[in-house]
């Protein structure tokens, strides 16, 4: 007998996990303002290095308290590592490749991440897009690349080479849903498989700190080191389980098909906390960020199972 599809697979996102994502996409569209806000006192991999090592006691006793064995043998170690590999170099690339590229350049590919995922989620998964929920991807990125602004017609090859770093952070972003979600790590409580992820990227980003010579070079301002527990706690310790936890309910190409609306969010934010302008095509961004969402997201007709097809599954 076949092994059964697994039960995330087409499973339509309740109105509370709509709610959920759409708290979490707030979240990470502020976090970028606040990685601005702190950069004059801390580098960027200095920054993530020391966010991921905050998040871990963050995880460890929110775990423990829900009752989570950490260092129970259940098979998840080599996946976890693997997906905590992929979890470091992840970041690695998109701090680095924003040295390279426009910022409005590297929001727009690092936000590619949902078609590696929808890509993904077809050949290990099982889970199958219909040509409406295709087009609404294709929307809603439309929607953000309008938003961010139509980026600059002069490219140079370092300009192309920061681009492809985004590019590739964003596939590994969906390779470590695509583990989570095929491996036995999907079994794991959600602070675990976190855990794997944040406690080995820790050595990477630290290493990756090193070799480009970032140091700390004057006391951090208050407002930095708030901005800085706001990371470790809420986004990485928080959040990011959150966004585990529904990984591993629901479709995962759907539930990528939101984070759309984080760099939304994000300039929503950089106009009220930067006072950077907006334009009337952020209102036209929206729509069609909203539109593609109702897409994707559009209940699938039930089909009924034809006779014979009831028959061959008595059979199996």
């Amino acid at each position: 007998m076949s092994e059964p599809a697994s039960p995330s697979v087409g499973r339509p996102l309740s109105a509370g996990a709509i709610a959920l994502m759409l708290m979490l996409c707030l979240t990470w569209g502020f976090n970028q303002i606040a990685v601005k806000l702190v950069l004059p006192d801390v580098p960027p991999m200095l920054q993530a290095t020391i966010r991921s090592m905050g998040a871990l006691p963050v995880l460890f006793i929110v775990g423990t308290l829900r009752g989570v064995k950490f260092f129970e043998r259940d098979g998840t170690w080599k996946p976890g590592l693997f997906a905590g590999l992929m979890f470091g170099v992840e970041f690695v690339l998109i701090y680095q490749g924003i040295r390279f590229t426009s910022a409005s350049r590297a929001v727009v590919f690092l936000y590619t991440a949902p078609f590696f995922v929808a890509l993904g989620s077809y050949q290990l998964l099982g889970e199958r897009l219909s040509g409406t929920q295709w087009l609404g991807l294709a929307v809603s990125f439309a929607g953000v690349a309008l938003a961010i602004g139509v980026p600059q017609p002069n490219v140079d090859s370092q300009m192309l080479l920061g681009d492809l770093m985004i590019v590739g952070g964003a596939s590994l972003w969906a390779a470590t849903t695509m583990v989570a979600k095929a491996t036995r790590l999907r079994f794991a409580a959600p602070e675990k498989a976190l855990g794997y992820q944040v406690a080995t990227s820790v050595p990477i980003l630290g290493l990756a700190a090193y070799l480009f010579g970032e140091t700390i070079t004057h006391t951090p301002s208050p407002l930095s080191i708030g901005l800085m527990v706001f990371q470790a706690v809420w986004v990485v310790g928080t959040t990011f389980t959150l966004w585990f936890a529904l990984v591993k309910a629901y479709s995962a190409s759907k539930l990528s098909a939101f984070t759309f609306i984080t760099p939304l969010f994000g300039v929503v934010g950089s106009y009220f906390i930067m006072h950077d302008n907006l334009s009337l095509t952020f209102g036209a961004a929206a729509l069609l960020v909203i539109a593609g969402l109702f897409l994707v997201n559009r209940p699938s007709p039930v089909v009924q199972p034809s006779r014979d097809a009831l028959l061959n599954v008595t059979k199996t």
